[in-house]
């Protein structure tokens, strides 16, 4: 099954997961089915201490499913296996009509690259990142040959990604 994916990436703090929101509202809104895959670091955790979940964690389950009558969840602890590729991670989710990728800055899908002035970092990525097609900023950018949009157009940038991986009804 081919796999409409697109990914928003940049530095910590240049507005990735607000435009993500804003576009899984937006796509949402148009009537597509929007999956979502976001890349964390390190240790993050989404069960708190205490939690029936957790404890199994705790005493070693490899995988945990969380199931209820408005939602579930699947946990997998890595135990020291490597940490998945997206390719693995996309393979287990269900049908939608597009996946957002949020983060995984070096793999091999297409992507919009995230600036902010309050950014950790101002080191364009699209620069050695072929799969950057496009920039959205919340400043001016001069002498791009990418198309750039403003961060807070979620419209337009919605218009782009429908174009570029081919949803249409």
């Amino acid at each position: 099954m081919m796999r409409r994916v697109f990914g928003i990436t940049g530095w910590k703090n240049s507005g990735k997961t607000t435009l993500t929101e804003k576009l899984v509202a937006e796509l949402v809104r148009r009537g597509w089915k929007v999956s979502t895959v976001k890349h964390a670091h390190h240790a993050f955790d989404i069960d708190k201490p205490g939690a029936d979940s957790f404890r199994h964690r705790q005493a070693g389950a490899t995988e945990v499913a969380i199931v209820s009558d408005r939602r579930w969840a699947l946990m997998h602890e890595l135990r020291g296996e490597d940490e998945p590729t997206l390719d693995a991670i996309l393979s287990r989710l269900g049908t939608a009509d597009i996946v957002l990728v949020e983060g995984y800055k070096r793999e091999a899908h297409s992507k919009i690259e995230t600036r902010r002035m309050e950014a950790k970092d101002w080191a364009p990525l699209s620069a050695n990142d072929p799969q950057i097609v496009a920039i959205a900023a919340d400043f001016a950018i001069a002498d791009e040959s990418l198309p750039v949009f403003d961060l807070d157009d979620t419209r337009s940038i919605a218009d782009f990604i429908e174009r570029a991986t081919g949803l249409t009804r």
